[in-house]
């Protein structure tokens, strides 16, 4: 992973963002982990205005994702402040999908002038683990050249299934129904065989008014690069387009009990799956196993209720949740709890 030569004399002068932001600890943390300024190819914001629309979007984390470059990652050090985790990143545009690169060095720049034929991915995501940093396959059924991912997921460590750039108007669209799709029907397999890949939702923002739309929300140990990385490698993480939008999703067992991303030891006990939903008005609230649909039921006109299901392990495999706004867009959709 070589830093580009024209960058190597800017960065020692630059103010790089802090990695840890002090006083925040464990927690559920807001981010967009897939954000441009004017330095990417269509972006129009500059880093100035990507805080400032973070910060008025609720989020605590970004990631930025320039393409192929890294020189504006020198320019957010005084732009974090004490309330806004920067995370350094870049979008890999190579000739037969996008991924993104999230926690490298700063200055440094991901090759990504190859493609599915050269067989060389696994070198790259090496690199980028080798320096803590996580690999998110982007967008998969992006509707342009270049941009549908043809690589195997196998050697990454996320799946975009829900990305807001080429939504319209709609933050959801039928490319993040196929993705979802695609995620979900693997989900079983890869559980079974012991690794599975989490979700994760970004805006992909290039205009004004993009950000947040989606974002994911991470349970951390603190607000801090790592933290936060660990937190979505480890699929401790749900996506919604709203600020507003609050979710819970818990099972429980006669011994114990689980949130999302993790394992409940059932014991061969029976299992009560509650989900709790905060701001999704006439929404109908989905649970998928296993066995694909499972159970469905509607929230009321306030947006606020409470579902609950039982099941085993025997039964499911694992749960996970869909939420959606009348007419079947989605309003916010979880990783697996996993049952065994």
């Amino acid at each position: 992973m070589a830093a580009d030569e024209n960058v190597l004399g800017w960065v020692s002068q630059a103010h790089f963002p802090p990695r840890r932001l002090a006083g925040r600890g464990r927690g559920w943390y807001r981010g967009d982990c897939h954000v441009h300024s004017s330095r990417s190819n269509g972006g129009e914001l500059t880093p100035e205005q990507l805080a400032a629309g973070a910060r008025k979007s609720g989020l605590d984390f970004i990631a930025i994702t320039e393409h192929n470059a890294s020189d504006t990652h020198g320019v957010w050090g005084p732009l974090a402040g004490d309330d806004l985790l920067v995370i350094l990143g870049q979008e890999v545009t190579t000739r037969t999908g996008h991924w993104l690169a999230l926690g490298i060095d700063p200055g440094q720049v991901v090759d990504w002038r190859y493609g599915i034929r050269e067989d060389v991915i696994d070198r790259h995501l090496d690199q980028v683990h080798q320096v803590g940093g996580l690999c998110v396959a982007a967008h998969p059924h992006a509707p342009y050249p270049t941009g549908a991912f043809m690589y195997p997921f196998q050697g990454f460590d996320v799946v975009e299934v829900w990305n807001g750039l080429w939504s319209s108007d709609l933050p959801w669209n039928a490319d993040n129904e196929a993705a979802l799709a695609e995620w979900g029907r693997s989900l079983a397999a890869d559980i079974h065989r012991g690794k599975w890949r989490p979700a994760i939702g970004n805006s992909d923002t290039h205009l004004d008014d993009q950000i947040g739309i989606p974002h994911t929300v991470v349970l951390a140990e603190e607000l801090s690069t790592d933290a936060v990385l660990a937190g979505i490698r480890a699929g401790r993480s749900w996506i919604t387009d709203s600020a507003k939008t609050e979710l819970s999703l818990t099972a429980s067992a006669e011994h114990g009990s689980a949130g999302i991303g993790e394992r409940l030891k059932t014991h061969g006990e029976q299992v009560l799956v509650r989900i709790d939903v905060r701001e999704v008005p006439s929404g109908t609230v989905s649970l998928r196993t296993d066995r694909g649909m499972v159970h469905r039921e509607s929230l009321p006109s306030s947006g606020s209720g409470v579902v609950e299901w039982r099941t085993s392990a025997a039964e499911s495999a694992f749960v996970r949740v869909e939420i959606r706004h009348p007419g079947g867009r989605m309003a916010a959709l979880t990783n697996p709890i996993i049952l065994t």
